[in-house]
This record gives C-alpha cells, sequence and structure tokens, in this order.
C-alpha cells in the first residue's frame, strides 16, 4: 500500500469554553479554531458546563448525576481538548473551575493532551492558576498549542479572527501543534 493511500485518523478536539457569555472572545477563538481546523480535525464545542450540578465528592463515582457522566464521556471520546478561559479577578470562572472538579477523579483525563487558550494577554492570573491546576491532574499541556491573543481594536468575533492573517496563522500552528502531539502519545 503506498503512503498516498493511507488515510490520516480523524481527531476529535473538544472545545471547551470557560465563559458562559454568548458572545465570550473566548467561545469566538474556539469557534475560529474550528473555521481553520484541517479536515481531518473535528473541533466539537462543549456545552456542559452549563449543566453540571456544583461539585460534591458524595455523589462522584459510578452513580455521578447524568450531567457529570455526559461531561466525561465526551472528555473521554476526545482525543485531545481545547480550552479558551477567561480571567475573572484574577481566578478561573466558577463554572469551568467546577467542571475541573468532576474531571479530578477521571481516568479519561489523565494524560490527555490540551491547548491552553486565551483571548486576553490580560490574563495571565487565570492561565498560570488553570495550568497548575491541570498538571495536578496528571494532563498533557502541549506548550507549542498554547494561544494568548495579541490586544485587537474591536469586538473580538470568531470571522474577524479567521480575518486576521497574523491570528489565524497563529491559531492554525496551535492546532497543528496539538495534533502533532496526539499522534505522537498514539504513535
Amino acid at each position: 500500500m503506498s503512503s498516498a493511500s493511507i488515510v490520516p485518523k480523524r481527531i476529535q478536539l473538544l472545545a471547551v469554553c470557560g465563559s458562559l457569555r454568548a458572545a465570550s472572545s473566548n467561545r469566538a477563538l474556539l469557534e475560529a479554531a474550528r473555521v481553520l481546523a484541517p479536515a481531518n480535525v473535528h473541533v466539537v464545542p462543549s456545552e456542559h458546563l452549563v449543566t453540571l450540578p456544583h461539585f460534591n465528592p458524595d455523589h462522584d463515582g459510578p452513580g455521578a448525576p447524568e450531567p457529570v457522566l455526559a461531561w466525561r464521556g465526551d472528555i473521554a471520546r476526545a482525543d485531545g481538548l481545547l480550552l479558551s478561559v477567561p480571567e475573572y479577578a484574577h481566578g478561573l470562572p466558577g463554572a469551568f473551575k467546577n467542571g475541573l472538579d468532576w474531571l479530578v477523579s477521571d481516568p479519561a483525563v489523565l494524560h490527555k493532551p490540551i491547548a491552553v487558550w486565551n483571548a486576553s494577554a490580560r490574563g495571565s492570573h487565570a492561565m498560570a492558576s488553570l495550568v497548575e491546576i491541570l498538571r495536578t491532574m496528571s494532563t498533557t499541556i502541549v506548550e507549542q498549542a498554547g494561544v494568548t491573543l495579541p490586544i485587537l481594536d474591536g469586538p473580538i468575533t470568531a470571522a474577524g479572527l479567521v480575518e486576521n492573517a497574523e491570528v489565524r496563522e497563529m491559531l492554525r500552528g496551535a492546532v497543528e501543534a496539538l495534533v502533532r502531539a496526539i499522534r505522537a502519545r498514539v504513535a
């Protein structure tokens, strides 16, 4: 069989926006990644943070609430994660941290390749906190796949990000770096 006839495995990336706002710049960043992703990379947006109950260790385990099981199932099916998270008062948004808390005891997140993205260069405190939490959870942070947007004029939209040549190349390069890390993990 020639190498030209080998079809690359389709990669599934779960895109998790740490903001619940519909017009979030972090959501726009993930949507731009979906638009720019190569044909064999499927970027799936996650909306689980809205439905998760408050974390309670008494409700964790096999009998966890259905929204938690659905969240964990999507994490398990994903080859890698794209996390785009804003900063609120120098910290992570509560709903996003709650989602991470539900994953702490889940083996599906162990060594999962993750790209950490931020739509604002001003969000360094939350990003540092997120990286520390993810390392504690034994995930694989793919630093070459990390993105922090430069300061941009006007509102941040997916279409505007795709049209911006600098940002477009940054996002493509980040997705490609994450895909390389995923492929190296399974090779």
